[in-house]
């Protein structure tokens, strides 16, 4: 028999718009509906799509644009002092004001694109100043990691799923991120939001760090979209180590009784 239940409501709660009620009760008609879940599933996987569609070829006039952008980082360097004022006014500006971060994604958008179009097309000008554009993108991956620890502290859930999706722009995840990444798994509000989050982290999961974050999760969830989803990614992984937290998990009385079952069959194939 096919479900009536309102599927406006799995939209809603992929946007982070339901009440906390509202989203415990969507979360546990989910957890015993298979028709709900599966499309729940694939308004996920449509998210997720959107990370893959590519990005536009780069303007005819990228590679004046990026010699402008390169001949205005050596002035800016030559200036010495002057010029550490200037990025550290900028860092400051990122800090205390996370909309403008959230604008100057944008631009960052297109000065990927002509560093990438640059690199592609060296001219001598370029090679000359390589040691100069590597600080550069260093300091692109540092705005990067900033706009992405801003937009995570933002009162919308959906700015801080974008912030979820910068990891993906950022080169080297550093501890600092990873750390950012953990806690916001952890105390998250939004279900959907720590579910994406959960998906971030599971492409770090060689870091031995990510991996006892994640056992350590296990008892700190209280969705039981979650439970489920981290006892699947402790399969994946075959962490033994998370068969004692799952253990636990099953001793709490209003667990879910299709997420215990979960668990159960977890349990049993980590063993």
């Amino acid at each position: 028999m096919k479900c009536g239940y309102d599927k406006e409501l799995l939209t809603r709660l992929l946007h982070g718009e339901l009440s906390e009620e509202e989203r415990e009760e969507v979360e546990t008609h989910l957890s015993q509906c298979n028709e709900c879940r599966r499309e729940w599933e694939g308004l996920r996987g449509i998210w997720g799509m959107l990370d893959d569609v590519e990005a536009p070829a780069p303007p005819a006039d990228t590679q004046i644009r990026f010699e402008a952008m390169l001949d205005s980082y050596k002035a800016s360097v030559r200036s010495g002092n002057e010029g550490n004022g200037w990025w550290s006014r900028w860092r400051e500006l990122f800090r205390s004001h996370p909309a403008f971060a959230v604008g100057y994604s944008l631009l960052l958008v297109l000065v990927g694109l002509g560093l990438g179009y640059g690199l592609n097309h060296p001219s001598p000008a370029v090679d000359s100043s390589s040691e100069k554009l590597a600080a550069l993108t260093t300091q692109m991956t540092e705005m990067r990691e900033m706009m992405m620890k801003s937009l995570l502290q933002n009162p919308s859930a959906s700015e801080r799923m974008r912030g979820v999706s910068y990891t993906s722009e950022i080169s080297t995840v550093n501890k600092s991120v990873i750390g950012a990444l953990l806690s916001t798994l952890n105390n998250d509000p939004n279900t959907n939001v720590r579910l994406m989050t959960l998906e971030a982290l599971t492409h770090y999961t060689n870091d031995p760090i990510v991996r006892e974050g994640l056992v350590q999760s296990i008892l700190q969830q209280d969705s039981p979209l979650m439970q489920a989803a981290l006892a699947d990614v402790m399969l994946r992984l075959q962490e033994k180590r998370a068969i004692h937290p799952l253990k636990k998990l099953l001793q709490q009385k209003d667990l879910n009784e299709m997420v215990r079952n979960r668990i159960q069959q977890t349990i049993v194939r980590l063993s």
